[in-house]
């Protein structure tokens, strides 16, 4: 029998909070050489893109992979478990919803390392879907008090707003420009597909963190390169990922100001092999890109959840 989890399924068992360690704790087992991750691959045909992402943990017994279909009229998103014990696939598990909140996990988690204790102001660029758990994930680990956010659309933004406004329990203000967005913030978000810089390095200031999410593609780039320039201390999921997915950084590789070898992973953090923030002054920048071994460890804690709620459908599958 195979365990079938459904997004409702899902969105019943996991939450910001479970997100954010099950994220960090991936992270940390892969630092520790505990886990596996291989890059996402993708398949281009005119009609979608196939994106599979691959990931496998001793730690908790799991190995398996996400796939994602995307075309215009539509996404899927499954993860398959399989158990490294028995060889057997254990589960099947609808993963849009759990996607998004597990990319704001990740954000939320290195905001928890890399953010002043104090940061209180959140500046955003993006109102789209994934936005909401960039927002979320950071105001789970800060205390913030306000959120100021700019997309292009202003309807679309001002019914963001309303929305998160009334999620978070705090004031998610529309902000006039991007810039009137990021100067001012304590940490900032940026989650757009953009193939151009959203954010320029003249308006960072002493003490902020920034968090990149958008930049999953060598063709997408939302900070300019002064950005990077500006930031005193830089990490990213993956190294590897990054050299195949983060357009944020490649202009700045290729001009050498930046070295693939020589970035910090987050993972290092997590696990004590590399520094936090040293700094209130420092300006940090997080590159989050997405990883298969963050999406097994939470389909793997949705998957025993489940089990213990009696939540879910048995398949016929493998008698």
């Amino acid at each position: 029998m195979i365990h079938y989890l459904s997004e409702k399924d899902v969105q019943q068992l996991l939450d910001m909070e479970i997100l954010l360690e099950t994220t960090e704790r991936s992270l940390k087992d892969r630092a520790l050489h505990q886990a596996i991750d291989i890059p996402r691959q993708r398949i281009y045909t005119p009609e979608g893109v196939q994106h599979v992402l691959q990931a496998s943990s001793k730690a908790i017994g799991y190995t398996g992979f996400k796939y994602y279909y995307t075309r215009p009229a539509g996404r899927s998103f499954y993860v398959h478990l399989i158990s490294i014990q028995s060889g057997k696939l254990e589960a099947i598990i609808e993963a849009a919803w759990m996607s998004m909140v597990r990319t704001g996990a990740a954000s939320g988690a290195a905001t928890r390392y890399l953010a002043k204790e104090d940061a209180s102001i959140v500046g955003q660029i993006g109102s789209g879907n994934q936005s909401i758990g960039q927002l979320e994930g950071v105001c789970a680990v800060r205390k913030i008090k306000e959120a100021r956010v700019y997309s292009r659309t202003r309807d679309k933004l001002e019914a963001y707003c309303k929305k998160m406004t009334d999620k978070l329990g705090l004031p998610v203000v529309p902000a006039a420009s991007a810039e009137a967005a990021v100067r001012g913030a304590h940490i900032v978000n940026v989650i757009t597909k953009s193939a151009t810089p959203t954010i320029k390095g003249e308006w960072l200031e002493p003490g902020q963190h920034i968090n990149a999410a958008g930049s999953n593609a060598l063709s997408r780039a939302e900070i300019d390169d002064a950005t990077v320039k500006r930031c005193d201390y830089i990490t990213v999921d993956s190294r590897g990922t990054a050299q195949k997915e983060c357009g944020d950084l490649i202009s700045s590789f290729e001009k050498g100001v930046i070295q693939w070898d020589t970035l910090t992973e987050i993972g290092d953090v997590y696990a004590d092999k590399a520094p936090k923030r040293t700094s209130p002054v420092q300006i940090t920048l997080y590159e989050s890109h997405g990883m298969g071994i963050q999406d097994l460890y939470a389909a793997a804690k949705a998957l025993g959840l489940a089990k213990a709620r009696g939540i879910g459908t048995q398949l016929p599958v493998g008698l």
